[in-house]
C-alpha cells in the first residue's frame, strides 16, 4: 500500500512485474450516504505483449472474516463473501470513451496513454462499513473484519484459475460521516422507589448532543435529587461501546471504553448537579482484545468504530458488524441504579469546499525501497508500487 498526494489529489498505483499490470486509483476512501455510496473509479495500464493474450479483469469484493483463511471446521471457511463483481477490463468490450465515468479517470487516462482502460463498479446500499475487531496482542493471523478489495487478475477467462503472482489487490475502505443536522440531544431519566422510605430516587442523565467527533470530549449532566432514605456512596460513569456481530451468530459485545469513578455521594435528602467528562479514545484501549475500529488501510493508524448508520428496511443480518454506544451512570445505593443513554461517535464530513487543482504529477519509487516488499505483504499481494516502470515517461 503507498499514497502518493499531488497538491489535492491522492492517487494508488500498485504494480505486478511479472506481468505488467497497474491500478491507478484517485481514492481509497468511498463514502456510505446511506442512500447512496461513492462509486469505485480507477484505470489498469497494461503491457500488451507481457500479457500474451491473457485477459485482465477487475473484481470488486466484500468480505466478512471472522477467522484465518487456513482455518476451517467441517469444511467451512471462516469467511464469507458479502459481495462480489466482475468486470473485463482488457480487451476492453466497449468504446474506451464510453468507459469514462469521471474527471480523475479522464485525467488519468490522458496522462498513461493507449495501454491505460477505466474501471467502475456501483456499490449497493446493503453492504456494512469497514470495521475490525481488534486483536489480542498474542493473537495471530488476520482479525474478524469486514473488508473490502480491488483486485485486478490477468488470466484466459474470469473462471480459470489465477495465480497470486498474477494478481493486484488493493484494499479499500468503506466508510461513513456524521449526517448533517444536529438531532435531539439524548436524556433520560429514572425514578425509585425503596422500601423502607417514604419518597423515591430521582435521575436524569443528559448530553449536549447526539453525535460526537471522534477525540470530542463527552460532557454528561447529571442530576440527582434523593429524597429517599439511602444514602448514594458513589456516581460511576462509562462509555460503552456495543458491537453487534450479525452475520453468523448474532452475538452482542459491549466493551467499556472510558470511565470515571467519581467517589461522588448523595446522602439522604440531599441533591447533586453536576457536569462529567468522558473521552473514549484507542489509545487508551489499544491491548483490549474485542474493541470494534474503523477499518484502516495496512500501516495506517485507525479509531474505535464509528456508530453503523443503516438504510431503512436493510436486513441486519448481512450487515455483519453494528456498532452502537452509550453512556452509562450508575448509582452505588445498596445495590445500583442506572440509565443508558445513547449516542453517536462518528467522523465529520470532510469540507467539501477546497478546490482541486487539475495537475496530475506521479510520485517516483527506486527500486531499492521496493526490495523485498513482495510476497511479504499479506493483505495486499502482489502488490509493489512501481515508479516509473509503467508511467508513461514525460517528453
Amino acid at each position: 500500500m503507498n499514497y502518493s498526494l499531488y497538491v489535492n489529489f491522492m492517487f494508488t498505483k500498485t504494480l505486478s512485474f511479472l506481468l505488467q499490470v497497474g491500478v491507478y486509483m484517485g481514492k481509497r476512501d468511498f463514502v456510505d450516504r446511506v442512500d447512496s455510496v461513492d462509486p469505485v473509479d480507477g484505470v489498469i495500464l497494461v503491457d500488451p505483449e507481457a500479457l500474451q493474450g491473457r485477459k485482465v479483469f477487475v473484481t470488486l469484493s466484500c468480505t466478512f472474516r471472522y477467522g484465518r483463511d487456513d482455518m476451517d471446521v467441517m469444511g467451512i471457511a471462516f469467511r464469507r463473501e458479502l459481495y462480489l463483481s466482475t468486470r473485463q477490463v482488457y480487451p476492453p468490450l466497449q468504446d474506451r470513451e464510453k468507459g469514462i465515468h469521471t474527471r480523475v479517470q479522464a485525467k488519468l487516462l490522458r496522462k498513461l496513454g493507449n495501454n491505460s482502460y477505466p474501471f467502475f463498479f456501483e456499490f449497493p446500499d446493503n453492504l456494512p462499513c469497514s470495521v475490525a475487531l481488534q486483536p489480542a496482542p498474542s493473537d495471530v493471523g488476520k482479525q474478524c473484519a469486514v473488508e473490502f478489495e480491488i483486485k485486478a487478475f490477468s488470466a484466459e477467462s474470469q473462471d480459470a484459475k489465477v495465480r497470486k503472482r498474477s494478481t493486484v489487490k488493493l484494499m479499500l475502505r468503506k466508510v461513513q460521516y456524521a449526517p448533517e443536522g444536529e438531532g435531539i440531544a439524548p436524556s433520560v431519566e429514572t425514578t425509585r422507589d425503596f422500601v423502607m422510605s417514604d419518597k423515591p430516587l430521582h435521575v436524569k442523565a443528559s448530553l449536549d448532543k447526539e453525535v460526537y467527533y471522534h477525540g470530542e470530549p463527552i460532557k454528561v449532566h447529571v442530576s440527582v435529587t434523593n429524597n429517599s432514605s439511602k444514602n448514594i456512596k458513589n456516581i460511576i460513569l462509562s462509555v460503552d461501546q456495543i458491537a453487534n456481530v450479525v452475520l453468523y451468530s448474532n452475538d452482542s459485545y459491549a466493551k467499556c471504553v472510558d470511565i470515571e469513578d467519581s467517589g461522588d455521594s448523595v446522602s439522604p435528602g440531599a441533591t447533586l448537579q453536576k457536569v462529567y467528562t468522558l473521552l473514549p479514545l484507542l489509545a487508551n484501549n489499544r491491548e483490549r482484545r474485542g474493541i470494534a475500529l474503523d477499518g484502516k488501510l495496512k500501516h495506517e493508524d485507525t479509531n474505535l468504530a464509528s456508530s453503523s448508520i443503516v438504510k431503512e428496511g436493510v436486513l441486519k443480518e448481512v450487515l455483519g458488524i453494528m456498532v452502537s454506544y452509550r453512556v452509562m451512570v450508575k448509582l452505588i445505593v445498596g445495590g445500583s441504579v442506572g440509565l443508558e443513554v445513547p449516542f453517536k461517535l462518528m467522523h465529520p464530513k470532510p469540507d467539501a469546499g477546497k478546490t482541486q487543482e487539475e495537475e496530475i504529477v506521479f510520485e517516483e519509487f527506486k527500486r531499492s525501497y521496493l526490495k523485498g516488499i513482495i510476497g511479504d505483504d499479506d493483505d495486499e499481494e502482489g502488490n509493489v508500487s512501481g515508479g516509473d516502470d509503467m508511467a508513461p515517461k514525460e517528453k
